[in-house]
């Protein structure tokens, strides 16, 4: 997959016109004015003049003076102090290939997890139908994304961190379960009327590629490999000038895969360095720092609620997800339920300031133990776009661990402090 993106790299700068900025119909923008897009809408006022390719990229550098402790400190913990963390950058090349057909290839340049340069993913939507005459039907009402991608899994997953990639997240952390996973498939999209849409998927259900016959040869008691199915419905309507609302469900389900990713798929890493690990922690082997793992599943099914409403420089976003899951090993499957809060308000000329807090709280019955866990965060965060592609923001976050064994070393476990980011996205 590097050498298509080299090869790539190449024939476009022969070929095609570059431009910086969002010049790419049905896409969403790279810098402030991406914040709270979901799906794209099927309006567009970017017209069709050839081959064109868009340059983007992303930029983040935290600073954290973060502390931690357990509940039995005969178990000692990361010695951490304030200072600078990884810097993360992304680059993405989003290309008008035809009118209303542009494909996207998403790449980090660096992140916690993978110091390399490493491809996240890239597909091609499709708008419109040049090739039989641009049918008013289709370009009204129907888009198809294929590819290997990031799934449209909930709404959380257009607000969350993605290595340099963090000016869409007005706090400096994702969710303690982060949903995020690149699977190669389809979705396929309905807009059946004003500020309604629905959409149907199927992916391989795993992170990469996997052409092995699990029935004539399985593996770790997996006999067969199944595709995962998504469905996806929103409303989403700006009542009046000033009011906003929508409202979004999400499903994620495969009855048996050699190894799901949906709570594990993150290759870039948390933004919380150190938190709550061993003293021998490394900040790429250990980048999951501040996150639940509730483990991997082999059969899963997952849904989550996104009610999301906007009056003036009032906003509300929250989330209601249920996780149901077992390996092929286990007997009965565990579950998980995951709510979060944010609550913003952006002031100054083009809401060029906020302030807002989250609320996030997790109850999990993970791998090996006989009751629920429970954990939750609560995030103080404020932040400035001095123009529409530069960001400053700071959180101060507490985090609580609750009803883990005593071995674990996240029994009675906290953490708290503070994060700074300098954010670029063009």
């Amino acid at each position: 997959m590097r050498l298509l993106s080299q090869l790539l790299v190449v024939i476009l700068c022969i070929s095609a016109t570059y431009t910086f900025g969002q010049d790419i119909q049905y896409s969403r923008c790279n810098d402030q004015r991406g914040m709270n897009i979901f799906e794209p809408t099927k309006m567009t006022n970017v017209e069709y003049n050839g081959l064109k390719v868009n340059i983007g990229g992303a930029f983040t550098q935290g600073y954290q003076k973060l502390s931690h402790e357990r509940a039995d400190t005969t178990i000692k913990l990361y010695q951490m102090a304030g200072g600078f963390n990884l810097a993360a950058a992304n680059l993405n090349l989003n290309v008008q290939l035809g009118d209303g057909i542009h494909m996207l290839l998403e790449n980090y340049m660096a992140a916690r997890h993978h110091n390399e340069f490493w491809v996240k993913g890239g597909y091609i939507q499709i708008d419109k139908l040049p090739m039989f005459g641009n049918p008013e039907w289709f370009t009204k009402y129907f888009r198809v994304k294929m590819g290997h991608m990031e799934v449209n899994y909930g709404d959380q997953h257009f607000r969350r961190s993605d290595g340099g990639n963090t000016i869409f997240n007005p706090f400096a952390e994702n969710y303690l379960v982060d949903e995020f996973a690149t699977e190669i498939g389809g979705e396929v999209y309905a807009f059946p009327m004003d500020n309604l849409m629905v959409m149907l998927g199927m992916t391989n259900g795993l992170i990469r590629n996997n052409i092995r016959d699990y029935a004539a040869n399985p593996a770790n008691g997996v006999t067969k490999k199944s595709p995962s199915i998504l469905a996806k419905v929103a409303y989403d309507n700006n009542g009046t000038e000033n009011l906003r609302y929508r409202l979004s469900a999400s499903l994620y389900t495969n009855s048996e895969t050699p190894g799901n990713t949906l709570f594990s798929g993150d290759r870039t890493g948390s933004n919380y360095y150190g938190v709550m690990e061993s003293t021998a922690f490394d900040q790429t082997a250990n980048f999951r720092s501040g996150r639940v793992s509730i483990g991997s599943f082999n059969k899963l099914t997952s849904i989550m609620f996104n009610p999301f409403i906007k009056y003036r420089g009032f906003e509300f976003f929250g989330t209601y997800e249920a996780v149901s899951g077992k390996t092929i090993a286990e007997t009965d499957n565990r579950k998980s339920t995951q709510m979060a809060v944010d609550l913003i308000y952006r002031f100054l000329a083009n809401e060029q300031a906020y302030v807002g807090v989250r609320y996030n709280t997790l109850k999990s019955r993970l791998s090996g133990y006989t009751a629920d866990v429970s954990v939750d965060r609560t995030a103080i965060a404020a932040g400035w776009f001095p123009t529409k592609n530069l960001l400053l923001k700071g959180e101060y976050v507490i985090q609580n661990y609750n009803d883990y064994k005593t071995t674990d070393i996240l029994n009675g476990g906290k953490f708290n402090g503070i994060v700074v980011q300098a954010v670029v996205g063009f």
